[in-house]
């Protein structure tokens, strides 16, 4: 079995802002780590390319939808992935055959299992969450949105329709679904978010329509083609359709069912109520884990395009890199709670944290290495109190960076992990290296510190190799390690606190400076 992680597939009716990038870098690390231990992991991303809205924006841009979806996946959601060194195994679109085959073959399953029914649905849809919205959840709009009814689950603006659809008996799954929550507490991801799903599916569930004909940009229905598939309904089948659902068995077989779906809160319900309740109409085993992160707020606000305050990835990377920006959403904020980020924030613990913490702790090792024994690493002599002491530290600090990745707390593990940053600065100011070796009797004791603080250095970079992957490739490189160590990525976590690993005599080169002191100001 393999360890599956998804984000959800992104909506492209415009450019990726930094919520896109904040979910998929997440996901990232996460893998990341879990093949740092050696472990078989398939990384999904993707979009989602169908449905109402796409439509409107296409026509409002004079293309057809799928020349403009074409044009933003390759100009705009792909470079995203190369911009934040994402190592994703696969990515789907909606648009994909191999999604067109296996979302035909899902719902013709259901279909045939007697689990659709056809009637006519009158009511209120919100296109901009392309979600049809229960009279209980219409309230009439403020503000800009006045004289037009919006959502109360998200604000979006109302449309009526009346429509003849294919419908889903949802309502009949509400019991089944309480009693998944209870069996596996752990399904819904953090508490916050599976208290709210419980709630909204105690207060009962209506049908859901399963398909529109009103228009005909999307999937087909197998058994009438004159309705196209409603896009969640789609949407949602691309974690079993790039498995391999309808098309490929034995890597299906291989990676269903998914360990983690990460998604944004504010489209848990879909995953967490809607979702689950196909594969049983399916006969097919739920995910493990549907785990909601927060929202990522500026100015105490909830990012948004509208509110003028969504900021593009880009713009970030350009200035502080993709190393840095990985870093800070994974150690700034808590995942799974909202987090309010700033400029100002990013740039001061880019300098407090990286540039003077881990980059310059680099730099002085090497250094003091290249100076003192002509860039070979020495050999360690007897361990004292302060190197049993910081490699005690090591350990603990390891161990308990994988437990937090496994309970999905990336933020915990980096606090973990910068033990061992600290600690290391820590130990080479009360060693005080540059003053030992103003005593030549006292070289072992000098080659001890340093072999100590380069060993420290080796561990850090495995740790933190699924967060800084470029950082930690050039900390990597300075170490001399690649020749009796191996690449990297070869490196184990089970392994990393494992003393001595570096051979002395290594050729110990001068690190670059992995994150240079930033004088640029925020963009207007």
């Amino acid at each position: 079995m393999s360890y599956y992680v998804t984000t959800p597939i992104y909506y492209v009716n415009d450019a990726p802002h930094i919520g896109h990038g904040y979910t998929t870098v997440m996901g990232d690390i996460i893998t990341r780590w879990h093949r740092q231990r050696g472990e078989d992991v398939w990384y999904l991303t993707g979009t989602d390319e169908h449905g109402q809205k796409v439509l409107r924006k296409a026509e409002q841009n004079g293309v057809s939808p799928q020349e403009w979806v074409d044009r933003l996946v390759e100009d705009e959601w792909k470079p995203v992935l190369a911009k934040l060194d994402i190592a994703n195994d696969d990515f789907i679109r909606t648009t994909d055959p191999r999604h067109e085959a296996g979302a035909q073959a899902f719902w013709t399953d259901v279909h045939e299992r007697g689990e659709v029914y056809k009637g006519s649905f009158s009511g209120w849809y919100s296109v901009g969450s392309e979600e049809f919205v229960a009279e209980d959840d219409v309230t009439d709009g403020e503000g800009d949105d006045e004289g037009h009814k919006v959502s109360a689950l998200d604000g979006s603006r109302l449309e009526h329709m009346t429509e003849e659809n294919y419908f889903f008996p949802l309502s009949a799954y509400r019991d089944r679904l309480l009693e998944l929550y209870r069996e596996r507490p752990d399904f819904i991801q953090p508490a916050s978010a599976r208290n709210e799903i419980i709630s909204f599916v105690e207060r009962g569930l209506r049908d859901l329509s399963i398909s529109r004909s009103t228009f005909d940009w999307g999937i087909p229905l197998p058994w009438d083609p004159s309705h196209v598939m409603y896009v969640w309904i789609e949407a949602l089948l691309n974690y079993v359709t790039a498995a391999g659902y309808g098309v490929d068995d034995e890597q299906f077989e291989r990676l269903w069912p998914a360990d983690v779906h990460i998604v944004g809160k504010d489209i848990a319900r879909f995953h967490a109520v809607i979702w689950p309740a196909m594969l049983m109409a399916a006969g097919r085993p739920v995910p493990h884990r549907v785990f909601a992160h927060g929202w990522l707020l500026v100015g105490g606000q909830k990012m948004s395009k509208s509110k003028a305050n969504g900021i593009r990835p880009d713009e970030l990377v350009d200035v502080f890199g993709s190393d840095a920006y990985r870093y800070y959403f994974a150690r700034a904020l808590t995942f799974g709670a909202d987090g309010s980020i700033s400029w100002e924030d990013i740039r001061a613990r880019y300098h407090a944290e990286l540039a003077n913490g881990f980059g310059n702790l680099a730099s002085r090792v090497s250094g003091m290495i290249g100076k003192y024994f002509g860039g070979e690493l020495p050999a360690a002599g007897a361990l004292d109190a302060a190197e049993e002491t910081f490699v005690a530290t090591v350990a603990e600090a390891t161990t308990a960076a994988d437990g937090a990745m496994d309970q999905l707390a990336p933020q915990d593990a980096l606090t973990q992990v910068w033990r061992i940053v600290d600690d290391l600065n820590g130990y080479l100011t009360e060693q005080a290296p540059w003053q030992v070796a103003k005593d030549d009797a006292q070289r072992e004791r000098l080659a001890t510190i340093l072999a100590t603080a380069a060993e420290g250095l080796r561990v850090l970079a495995v740790l933190l190799n699924p967060v800084m992957p470029k950082a930690c490739a050039s900390l990597w490189e300075s170490l001399g390690a690649e020749p009796t160590l191996g690449a990297l990525a070869d490196q184990r976590i089970a392994d990393a606190a494992t003393w001595g690993q570096l051979a002395p005599g290594s050729t110990i080169t001068k690190v670059p400076s992995l994150f240079p002191r930033i004088e640029e100001e925020k963009p207007e």
